[in-house]
């Protein structure tokens, strides 16, 4: 009777060793061999007593490993679903940043020092308001006026542009367009003069525009049509009567991903005419306008897309191997709880079979 109960007791050992994968050395079996012949010597009282400790204690060892396993179970998967979510949302995260960077470039802003500008194109449009002069200056000198009022000697290069506006295709509109100023580091300026008759007029003012390039239109072979363009692109500006406004210049040239567009900034001061004419002249509204460029940097404005394919993939290549790693690692412990309920309910079924 002792010897069928422990090669009972043997055989739960063996299993339970075989189900943890624990390969047993030959000698193993010798040894058990022999303490099975060790404990037929000892008394029956000794075996009977060492029989019922070892089933008193091994239902509070195996029920204590038993809840340990489970609690350790529990935070393994807490801890895969931790990672599974982190790693889904850092790719979420990284496709949405990627996306929004290429749909949003940057603008870089660069400054380029020139000495010489290309001559803009000043287009003026007087009305009904005679150019009285128009010279070449540096240095921001103006000599005195002498005679204002009255027609002078010019310097500057003009060409007279007769067109139909862009917007208003029955207003046909005359402009005279000057060669404007280059020389940047000796500060050329443009001076004009420009007479009007007041009374003809509710508010004395002239309107006129700026263009990149004065060549492009005397290169153009249809100056109407350029000129057509060149306002329906560029802004436009106004000088009053009585004053002298001085222009100051600045060129902006903005790159985006298929066009370059050129405009200018300007920054306008206005000085109040003394008009020291006799009562009789002074009928005729006077215009003055100064053209000069503000310093010799050109800023360029560039759109940066910022997104980087490759640093992109990168992380999402990282991501993807921490999802696959965390799959693996689900695997590998549900693998673990399938043989922990089997070797649970075979033992639970040896528990029941010895009962009956």
């Amino acid at each position: 009777m002792l010897r069928k109960e422990n090669s009972r007791s043997y055989q739960e050992f063996n299993d339970e060793d075989d189900d943890e994968g624990i390969t047993q050395s030959p000698d193993f079996f010798d040894d058990a061999t022999e303490d099975l012949e060790h404990e037929e010597e000892e008394p029956n009282g000794s075996i009977s007593q060492a029989e019922d400790d070892i089933r008193e204690s091994s239902p509070s060892v195996r029920f204590s490993k038993t809840c340990l396993k489970n609690v350790f179970t529990v935070v393994l998967i807490f801890i895969y679903l931790l990672l599974t979510a982190v790693a889904a949302f850092l790719a979420y995260q990284t496709i949405s940043d990627f996306l929004d960077k290429l749909n949003h470039p940057v603008m870089s802003v660069t400054y380029k020092e020139v000495d010489l500008f290309p001559p803009p194109g000043i287009a003026l449009y007087p009305g009904n308001a005679p150019l009285l002069s128009c010279n070449h200056y540096y240095h921001d000198y103006i000599p005195p006026l002498v005679d204002p009022g009255k027609p002078q000697k010019w310097d500057c290069v003009i060409e007279e542009v007769t067109y139909y506006g862009p917007f208003t295709n029955q207003t046909e509109k005359r402009a005279l367009v000057v060669r404007g100023p280059s020389d940047v580091r000796n500060k050329e300026l443009i001076f004009m003069q420009f007479s009007q008759n007041e009374t003809e007029e509710d508010f004395s003012a002239i309107t006129y525009m700026l263009f990149a390039n004065f060549s492009e239109l005397t290169n153009s072979a249809n100056k109407s049509e350029f000129m057509r363009d060149c306002e329906r692109n560029y802004s436009m500006w106004t000088f009053s009567g009585g004053f002298r406004t001085w222009v100051k210049m600045s060129l902006v040239r903005t790159s985006g991903k298929s066009d370059e567009a050129v405009e200018f900034r300007q920054e306008s001061t206005v000085v109040k005419f003394n008009d020291k004419r006799p009562e009789s002249e002074q009928s005729n509204q006077l215009f003055f306008a100064v053209f000069e460029w503000r310093d010799p940097f050109m800023q360029e404005i560039k759109l940066i897309v910022t997104a980087n394919a490759w640093n992109s993939v990168a992380i999402l290549c990282g991501v993807f191997m921490a999802l696959f790693k965390a799959a693996n690692f689900a695997k590998l412990t549900i693998q673990w709880i399938i043989k922990m309920r089997k070797r649970h309910l075979r033992n639970k079924a040896r528990e029941l079979n010895q009962i009956s």
